[in-house]
């Protein structure tokens, strides 16, 4: 059953909710997906994280997972909201065909950095957005990366920061990794968890964001 974390403090300069608009939850325990949504002028009447099983499908490809985590995400926070509109995402990051772990231990996000060392990868995150009436709207972005080749001493230093701990791909572009960026094209807000344009533009479709 999902757990309603609530939000303890909204910041005042925040949009809320209009009393003719559903309260909109947030299908996610990511501090900074909630984070970027305030960026925009948006905060989470709720935050309802799902317990959802993450992991792939025999021959699923990254894209296809990201998309199919945001939608089983947005069903169960759904079915126990079903009078909200319920926002949902999933970011994974890949290599090829080659799907990479959100990092848990130190041995697996320098499996992640030593693979991405001076080479491009994708990262998608797939929104998908569920009103009260049963209407879905989604989106699949995606965002290439390039790192630079990664020394041992700054793989060392990074895991040492602690930043990796359960990043999808084993780094955070919004902290010490972004250093290790040559190049990136598509969404910056994408690689952090939420695109923010993609995501203002489902709010608005169902006009629970206005201009």
């Amino acid at each position: 059953m999902p757990e309603d974390t609530g939000l303890e403090r909204q910041p005042p300069e925040a949009v809320s909710n209009s009393v003719s608009r559903p309260p909109l939850v947030l299908a996610s325990a990511s501090p900074r997906r909630r984070d970027l949504l305030v960026r925009i002028g948006v905060v989470p009447d709720r935050i309802l994280p799902t317990d959802t099983d993450e992991t792939p499908r025999k021959e699923e490809l990254p894209r296809q997972l990201a998309a199919r985590l945001a939608a089983g995400k947005a069903a169960a926070a759904a079915a126990a909201a079903p009078d909200a509109l319920v926002l949902a995402a999933d970011t994974v990051v890949g290599v090829g065909r080659r799907i990479l772990p959100k990092a848990e231990t130190e041995a697996e996000a320098r499996r992640c950095l030593e693979l991405l060392s001076g080479r491009r990868h994708h990262v998608y995150t797939g929104v998908v957005l569920l009103t009260p009436e049963g209407r879905r709207s989604a989106r699949l972005v995606d965002t290439v990366v390039a790192f630079q080749r990664l020394t041992e001493a700054q793989i060392a230093a990074y895991l040492a920061s602690g930043e990796w701990q359960g990043k999808a791909g084993g780094y955070a572009i919004q902290g010490r990794a972004e250093m290790f960026v040559r190049f990136l094209s598509g969404s910056h807000s994408n690689v952090i968890g939420l695109p923010l344009f993609e995501t203002a533009q489902l709010l608005r479709g169902v006009g629970w964001l206005r201009p």
